[in-house]
């Protein structure tokens, strides 16, 4: 359809395609998230899609790229994180940019850029994913596997615990980490 596209509208018809789809996806998993109080939209998302509907013939948007290449950067995420000693540390966007936070970003996508390239499973967009753990915005066990997660103050145990009770529209966000909340106006 896209090379049809391409072909009858030229670049602005493949451009139309792909954003349509894209537009539609995001806002799926956009309400999914909000029925779920769940944030479903996350930043290597967005690439995600792009590339499955810009680039759809390239190896990289293949959905087993796309599965593979997000389950390596949340493991290695993960083990900078841990490797680093942040686990318990404010996150990056609220205690700021520190060593440790640089080497865990910088290490983390080394490790996923190595592993993907080594199995020959490319997926740029996990790149994405990697820092988005080891910088520490989406936090604990609950968010790297279900999307949830949040630290009740900057200095507690990552993910576990639970606000007493919800403010109004606070569900968004919470996946994330304070500061990624208060840049988002939660």
């Amino acid at each position: 359809m896209l090379e049809w596209l391409k072909g009858r509208a030229g670049s602005v018809g493949a451009g139309v395609y792909a954003a349509m789809l894209s537009l539609v996806v995001l806002a799926g998993a956009g309400s999914v998230g909000l029925a779920l109080h769940q944030p479903w939209l996350f930043p290597s998302l967005g690439p995600t899609v792009m590339l499955f509907f810009e680039s759809p013939q390239l190896d990289s948007s293949r959905p087993r790229n796309s599965l593979v290449g997000h389950a390596v950067g949340l493991v290695a995420g993960i083990g900078a994180l841990y490797a680093f000693g942040l686990q318990d540390a404010p996150s990056a966007p609220v205690g700021g940019l520190t060593g440790a936070y640089l080497l865990a970003g910088a290490v983390s996508v080394a490790v996923t850029t190595l592993v993907l390239t080594t199995i020959r499973t490319p997926h740029p967009p996990a790149g994405a994913t990697t820092l988005i753990v080891s910088l520490g915005i989406l936090t604990g066990p609950s968010a790297w596997v279900h999307g949830r997660g949040h630290r009740a103050d900057h200095g507690s145990r990552l993910g576990t615990e639970r606000p007493a009770r919800r403010a109004p529209h606070s569900s968004h966000a919470e996946g994330l980490s304070p500061g990624a909340r208060t840049t988002l106006g939660r």
